[in-house]
């Protein structure tokens, strides 16, 4: 089927009085309808946008008092739970959040039916000697999670990760993005930059991606016919570093000197990062005494990550002139570009990509039936051209990659300090944390609360069609709500809706030249390892 792709960013620069700065990007394209999220700028426009704004300042002088929190409207409740002692009880925590339970979603639910409370005390790995202090409030509901999302109640700075940070070493000594709160001065200089690279992408996403995946796909069959199946994780991995390199910096990795070693890489550097809240099914000994206890030696993945940054460095040079002219350093600017792009996007994808692969892949037939024939119609209605107008059209296909965020959020554990004395909420009570101490929730708890969502914890591809679109404000992935937009002064992930455009542009891709599929899946140290057994062609 011959495709033709249009795709274009639109930024406006907004300064209002005072010292205040406002800025939004989103893709702009070519729509025959509203969708329900998207701001709609007529005429014909789909619109996604991050907006900037100066971030709100909390005083720190005592002469002036802090803000007060509202009287709870339930009973105040003791957090229940404990610490044990200083070593022993973390890691004890610690073996049983990877091994002695059944795995951590096992762990969790064994300390709710304990505690009788989604809200309680708990150590969180990786606990002694990497980790100073593991000590964490533990927030499994939908009531009392999104509290990690508020900046005037949390403090972010350098829990990206968890309870410990990663070596400065990882990332040529500057503290990354994602670990700067939104109160540092930095934070809204590098988030700027990371807005400004998805406005720069904006004529390459769609036909890139198209590109990439197609490679994918062929691969996949190729592999099909030679073995009965074909590994989708590794052929995923390369299609989607090709994919962002080629859309974010129209640069193809197989024509540097990198060639096609990115993805491999990445997947070093990010274990050096991870390690201590991994479990890589090594023996438990093995793991406790090497990636749970110590760090790994930076210096081991550094000629590795010199050859990563030296193809960032010379793909970047448009959005390195511009951090320059803006007070980054073209040094730390280039960093920042490579986390964002492999840590972040090539992460989420790595994650992200397999896990809805895998639940489509389950609902079988009936779904895959459905979704053909809904992109298929579309798509030939709009002259036969993949744009993201014509994907807003596709209500059954939206709805399906939010179920898949919902159900298994790539990115699942959160984190943030309480900026002040606070009184948190769950479904059934009150608890009071005193200023300090650090929260932690998991995110596939909190998306499955079954106060929140009927048949929880079953996929059900069309929950957010219609009305049930109402429920994407409890979609919980990318530090915040589906609902709520990326600034600089929270600490929403800035790409949020690129990978949401990447998710669906995948199904688009898929559907388009399939009729279904099937997978058998297992799980690995990052998502899930996904073996495709069948690809029907379309056939309609």
């Amino acid at each position: 089927m011959a495709s033709r792709f249009s795709l274009t960013l639109h930024t406006t620069l907004h300064f209002p009085p005072g010292s205040s700065v406002s800025n939004q990007v989103g893709f702009q394209i070519p729509a025959s309808r509203p969708g329900r999220r998207a701001k709609i700028l007529p005429p014909r426009q789909f619109y996604v946008q991050a907006s900037v704004t100066q971030p709100p300042s909390i005083s720190v002088n005592k002469s002036n008092p802090q803000p007060q929190e509202p009287a709870p409207r339930l009973p105040i409740r003791s957090i229940p739970g404990h610490y044990g002692l200083p070593i022993s009880g973390p890691i004890k925590d610690r073996q049983d959040y990877f091994y002695s339970e059944g795995g951590r979603d096992a762990f969790f639910s064994s300390k709710v039916q304990k505690y009788n409370s989604t809200v309680f005390r708990a150590n969180m790995p990786p606990g002694p000697f990497i980790s100073k202090d593991s000590r964490v409030i533990v927030l499994l509901d939908g009531k009392s999670f999104p509290v990690l999302f508020d900046n005037s109640k949390v403090e972010k700075k350098d829990l990206f990760t968890g309870t410990y940070m990663p070596s400065l070493e990882l990332t040529g000594g500057y503290r990354m993005l994602s670990y700067l709160d939104p109160e540092e001065p930095n934070h809204a200089n590098l988030k700027q930059l990371i807005f400004q690279l998805l406005k720069s992408s904006r004529d390459r996403v769609i036909p890139e991606f198209h590109t990439s995946f197609s490679q994918l796909f062929d691969q996949l069959e190729t592999e099909l016919a030679i073995k009965g199946k074909a590994s989708f994780p590794e052929a995923n991995d390369q299609a989607s570093f090709n994919f962002l390199a080629r859309a974010l910096y129209g640069a193809n990795p197989a024509d540097t000197k990198l060639g096609l070693d990115g993805p491999k890489i990445i997947q070093k550097w990010v274990l050096f990062q991870l390690g201590p809240v991994l479990t890589l099914g090594l023996p438990k000994l093995v793991e406790e005494l090497t990636i749970h206890s110590f760090r790994l030696p930076p210096k081991l993945i550094k000629s590795d990550y010199q050859r990563l940054y030296d193809f960032f460095y010379e793909s970047s040079t448009p959005i390195l002139d511009s951090a320059a002219e803006n007070g980054i350093s073209r040094d730390e600017a280039c960093h920042n570009l490579l986390f964002a792009t492999c840590f972040n996007s090539f992460g989420g994808m790595k994650i992200f990509f397999p896990n809805m692969l895998k639940w489509i892949g389950r609902a079988g037939m009936n779904l895959h039936t459905k979704l053909a024939a809904e992109v298929r119609s579309v798509i030939r209605s709009n002259d036969n051209q993949i744009t993201m107008g014509a994907i807003e059209r596709m209500p059954l296909l939206k709805s399906t990659a939010y179920e898949c965020f919902r159900i298994e959020p790539p990115v699942p554990l959160q984190y943030g300090k309480a900026r002040r004395d606070l009184i948190i909420e769950s479904h059934d009570s009150a608890f009071e944390v005193k200023k300090g101490e650090i929260l932690f929730g998991y995110q596939p708890f909190a998306t499955k609360d079954p106060r929140i969502f009927q048949r929880a914890e079953e996929f059900v591809a069309d929950r957010f069609v219609g009305d049930g679109e109402k429920l994407l404000e409890h979609v919980l992935w990318s530090n915040g709500p589906e609902t709520v937009t990326p600034t600089v002064a929270n600490k929403q992930c800035a790409g949020k809706d690129f990978v949401v455009l990447a998710a669906r542009l995948l199904l688009v891709e898929l559907f388009l030249r399939y009729d279904s599929f099937e997978i058998q899946a297992r799980k690995s140290a990052l998502g899930a390892a996904v073996t495709v057994t069948s690809l029907k062609r379309a056939t309609f």
